[in-house]
């Protein structure tokens, strides 16, 4: 997988409770590779029909947008031999044109056509003795990436067409974020207007919590070996997402290899950012956001995000040892969400 994602700490604070005490359904279960937790606070909830239009919906979200499902449709998409324009569902169009704003607005660093280099690195399985890739290997790989010039929407005709036989698309840096706003719309349909929806770290939020409070999410520290909340977010109303490299890499002959791939080089990163957070309108653009804002890394991403007005949050390993192994930088946007909480 091209992202890991960490984990998002709820805050419980104290504040002002409902004039009743409020009914909370909690829903949570395996997805998409990795677990789903759902808060759901109302009054008159019927847990066993959200439950079963939770699962619905995700199963409707794999259907279209997993990679390890052969049959889904873009899998099915990836497969093919043709280079005719198919037509597709709204809902992966809708996907693609989203990735198809991230990869323009970060200069190409978001790319769902990565693929070819995710395998010519090895993120999936890797062996210790697998060689790192040669130039040669990296060139021709990257002859199979880039998707403003490689995939084709009609949004009009509601077709996707690839110019590359050979293309293929993986949706890891966005579908999450996508799920995620699918069950949120599937819980709103119930009249709720207070919920948290998370799959894998990614997730989105309406309301307030049972305490009455703006929902408050801790930023995880970017520090394997310990578990430690970084900062605590509100996020009420929005979509939030972290990407990080400091759990899935590899080692070889003294140097580290990053997971995170900059689709322009066709090489993993090597600058000091090493998570980045982003607070977005849905959890869909926040995915993708904070993937393509990682592979920029702190310098060109906070010109990149105060540019676009995007709420960014950057932490970056220090240059020399000190007291504080990390640098934290954010956007304006950011702190402005910050300052209002």
């Amino acid at each position: 997988m091209p992202k890991w994602f960490p984990l998002l700490l709820p805050a419980a604070l104290a504040g002002c409770l409902f004039d009743e005490e409020p009914e909370v359904v909690r829903l949570s279960g395996d997805t998409m590779g990795t677990t789903y937790n759902i808060t759901i606070v109302g009054e008159d909830l019927d847990e066993e029909a959200m439950a079963v239009a939770v699962t619905e919906s995700l199963a409707a979200t794999n259907a279209k947008m997993s990679n390890w499902d052969p049959n889904s449709e873009v899998s099915v998409f990836s497969a093919s031999g043709d280079t005719q324009p198919v037509a597709v569902s709204p809902e992966f169009a809708t996907v693609i044109a989203a990735a198809n704003d991230v990869h323009a607005q970060s200069n190409g660093r978001f790319d769902v056509t990565l693929g070819p280099l995710i395998e010519l690195w090895g993120f999936g399985p890797r062996k210790p003795e697998d060689p790192v890739p040669s130039d040669e290997a990296i060139t021709a790989a990257l002859d199979h990436v880039g998707q403003d010039r490689l995939l084709v929407l009609d949004p009009d005709a509601g077709t996707l067409a690839k110019s590359d036989v050979a293309v293929g698309i993986n949706l890891a840096a966005i579908a999450k974020g996508y799920g995620v706003d699918a069950v949120a719309a599937a819980v709103a349909g119930f009249g709720v207007e207070n919920y948290m929806v998370e799959i894998g770290g990614d997730l989105v939020t309406r309301g307030e919590n049972d305490k009455g409070e703006p929902w408050r999410i801790g930023i995880e520290r970017p520090d394997a070996a310990v578990q430690a909340v970084e900062l605590i977010v509100p996020v009420s109303n929005h979509g939030m997402a972290t990407s990080g490299d400091y759990r899935n890499f590899f080692e070889q002959d003294g140097v580290r290899y990053s997971h995170i791939i900059d689709p322009t080089t066709g090489r993993p990163i090597t600058h000091r950012t090493t998570s980045v957070t982003v607070v977005a309108d849905d959890a869909m653009m926040a995915d993708a956001w904070a993937t393509a804002m990682l592979v920029l890394g702190v310098e060109e991403g906070l010109k990149i995000a105060e540019e676009h007005k995007l709420a960014v949050f950057f932490i970056s390993k220090a240059a020399q040892d000190g007291t504080d192994p990390y640098i934290v930088e954010q956007s304006s946007a950011f702190a402005e969400i910050l300052a209002g909480q």
